[in-house]
């Protein structure tokens, strides 16, 4: 389990050889790229030596300091900062491993999509009960490998996402009650509504030239919330608030197309909590600009950050 991110323990003050270790791998943090100076470098490293090391003596914390993976570390801080030098450098690094793990985690690629997804928007931040920005990327202290911690963390949501779905009943209940071996009903193979792949259409037929730019650049490109800001010069919360917004938008097209196309309103609360467009015989790259995969927003807890 993740445990709550921790400022420096209030134990001994750490010795000067250990904080002489500690400013010497400064040049190493890439701190002054991302506008950290050395002092605040010094700060968070003595988080990480406070928290794992406080009560060990000299030797330790100096081993613990100079084995320390601060050059990511740094990284994980600045990203937790909203910096968006750091944010494309993390986007540089570690899109494509966190995607091709979640993938090899969910052995499903939309599954894995999803899990990925919903992990970028808690790396980015999520509101805390202040209303405060809070990134998981705080949690990171430096001691293995980012990516190897990214990893854990994307199995650990996995399987926290396995226990919401499953059934209260447990499994020893179920085989006391003779029902684990029972037959699985064959499933019913339904054709695909034609109306579903309509509404969509149309509804992307309305979106203006921006609105269409953010989506491909957003969901097609996998640009940062960061890069595409800078591009419409704004800040990245403003981004964020406009794909909410669009996305929104979208979906009450869509439900007040099917719904204008003769489905009733329960089947068309299960179109929307199913619906996929790449899964949909439409031309996404004449609507949206550009051939790739595209993820699905218009689901209502989709991978907005």
């Amino acid at each position: 389990m993740l445990s709550e991110p921790e400022t420096p323990a209030k134990g001994r003050p750490l010795s000067r050889a250990v904080r002489e270790c500690i400013a010497g791998r400064y040049g190493e943090s890439d701190g002054e790229r991302y506008g950290v100076t050395a002092e605040g470098f010094a700060a968070m490293v003595a988080v990480v030596v406070n928290r794992y090391a406080a009560d060990d003596g000299e030797d330790e914390q100096l081993q613990l300091a100079a084995s320390l993976r601060v050059g990511e570390l740094m990284l994980a801080r600045a990203c937790s900062a909203g910096n968006g030098l750091a944010w494309e450098e993390f986007m540089t690094r570690f899109r494509t491993p966190l995607y091709e793990a979640a993938y090899r985690i969910a052995k499903d690629e939309a599954t894995g999509r999803e899990l990925a997804d919903g992990l970028y928007a808690e790396l980015f931040g999520m509101a805390n009960a202040k209303g405060e920005r809070a990134s998981k990327l705080d949690y990171y202290m430096g001691r293995g490998s980012l990516e190897g911690w990214l990893r854990t963390v994307l199995s650990q949501q996995y399987v926290n996402r396995y226990r919401a779905q499953r059934k209260e009943v447990s499994l020893e209940e179920q085989v006391e009650a003779g029902k684990s071996f029972a037959e699985r009903p064959a499933e019913k193979i339904i054709p695909p509504d034609t109306r579903v792949a309509e509404a969509v259409k149309e509804s992307f037929a309305e979106l203006k030239a921006e609105e269409r730019w953010m989506l491909a650049s957003y969901y097609l490109d996998e640009r940062t919330l960061a890069d595409i800001g800078r591009q419409m010069r704004v800040h990245e919360s403003t981004v964020s608030r406009k794909l909410e917004r669009l996305t929104d938008a979208l979906r009450k097209r869509v439900r007040k197309r099917l719904q204008a196309m003769g489905m009733n309103a329960r089947r068309v609360d299960e179109v929307m909590q199913e619906l996929d467009v790449r899964d949909l015989d439409i031309n996404v790259e004449a609507n949206l600009r550009q051939e790739t995969q595209l993820n699905t927003f218009l689901k209502k807890d989709g991978p907005l950050t």
